[in-house]
């Protein structure tokens, strides 16, 4: 049996990833901030929320498309910005642009993506969606704005909830730091994972990619946290198309960022990956659904492990949602291959879910 035919569930790619990353990039992809207490209270407020199956309604036919700023999205959760995919498995990036093409679905591409923006968002056919990171004094944040958009993408991300790296402690014992720097703990960690070492050493040691341009470089550790109400308006008057703002719990937040003219929220803890007592972030989504009123586009990402809790934030007043690295897990377990395997899973899930509470659309 080849290894996407192992993979059954977000879970199952989880394990098989596991086995073949090296400690430190699994780490740095599976892992969260403090005790890791606020990513179990994600997956707690999750498995909390029940779906009411209803009996005896005709639901032979059912529908997983989705209205999305003005298109339809074939399916209701798209693919979150994630840093240096490439690192689960050379090419990641691309196999994730490739999927948002097929699936006309929205890929969020990273501020600190392996894979250059322009060559994204051409792989995605347009499916694109570029996140921004505000760092030090903007200048360079800014100049990704602009180039962004003069690259076709219509969608701006800006993740605001980061105004310090969070402390990961998986990630601190393994010294894991980007880019790479190679000790006896990390060459012993390369070796005893021969596979995925060798194919990255074939492919390159992963870059990030949007930074290789005059007068700007990229210091993960540097400070967030000049961004203000101001930067916002900034960034507003810059940028033509939809503006998201993402990482948002608060609904007072929330209210104020609709009336500065954002075009969507994004509710986020960021995984639990930036501050372990973070509230549970589903459970933010209705108190800012009040907050914002009936009509305004809430999207939500943190804790999303299966067809299921689509389903779940979808009832829970999202208008869209985001997976994040459960993605990684299957490509890192059997590349692109496994990518398509766990997306059809998520689909089936959902669409099985979507039968049992006796309905045939989301919407």
């Amino acid at each position: 049996m080849n290894r996407a035919a192992r993979i059954h569930s977000s879970e199952d790619a989880r394990r098989l990833a596991k086995a073949r990353l090296p400690w430190m990039v699994f780490d740095y992809i599976d892992g969260a901030a403090g005790s890791e207490t606020g990513a179990a209270r994600n997956r707690a407020a999750l498995d909390g929320i029940c779906l009411e199956p209803r009996i005896l309604k005709d639901v032979s036919h059912r529908s997983l498309d989705m209205p999305l700023f003005g298109k339809i999205a074939k399916r209701p959760f798209g693919i979150a910005p994630m840093g240096m995919c490439n690192l689960s498995r050379p090419g990641a990036d691309l196999m994730l642009a490739r999927l948002a093409a097929r699936e006309s679905v929205p890929l969020g591409v990273s501020t600190v993506a392996s894979t250059p923006l322009e060559k994204m968002i051409e792989v995605a056919e347009g499916h694109a969606w570029f996140q921004l990171y505000f760092s030090g004094d903007g200048t360079g944040s800014f100049k990704l704005a602009k180039r962004a958009q003069d690259a076709g993408y219509d969608t701006l991300i800006v993740t605001v909830d980061v105004p310090e790296v969070g402390r990961r402690p998986r990630e601190l014992r393994h010294g894991f730091t980007m880019p790479f720097r190679i000790g006896p703990r990390q060459f012993l960690d390369f070796a005893l994972h021969p596979q995925w070492s060798l194919m990255s050493l074939a492919a390159g040691r992963p870059q990030m990619a949007n930074f290789e341009m005059p007068g700007f470089e990229f210091d993960r550790t540097e400070s967030r946290a000049r961004a203000t109400w101001t930067t916002l308006k900034a960034l507003r008057d810059l940028w033509q198309g939809n503006l998201v703002v993402k990482g948002v719990t608060n609904a007072e937040d929330a209210l104020q960022l609709k009336s500065e003219g954002v075009d969507a929220i994004q509710v986020s803890n960021h995984g639990a990956r930036q501050l372990e007592s973070a509230p549970a972030a589903v459970h933010a989504l209705g108190r800012i659904r009040d907050s914002v009123g009936a009509d305004f586009p809430l999207f939500y990402d943190s804790g999303l492990r299966s067809g299921e809790d689509v389903l779940k934030a979808l009832d829970q007043s999202a208008n869209y949602v985001f997976f994040g690295r459960v993605l990684q897990f299957a490509i890192a377990a059997a590349g692109e291959e496994g990518l398509h395997r766990l997306w059809n899973i998520l689909s089936e899930e959902l669409s099985s879910a979507l039968a049992q509470v006796g309905r045939t659309k989301l919407t």
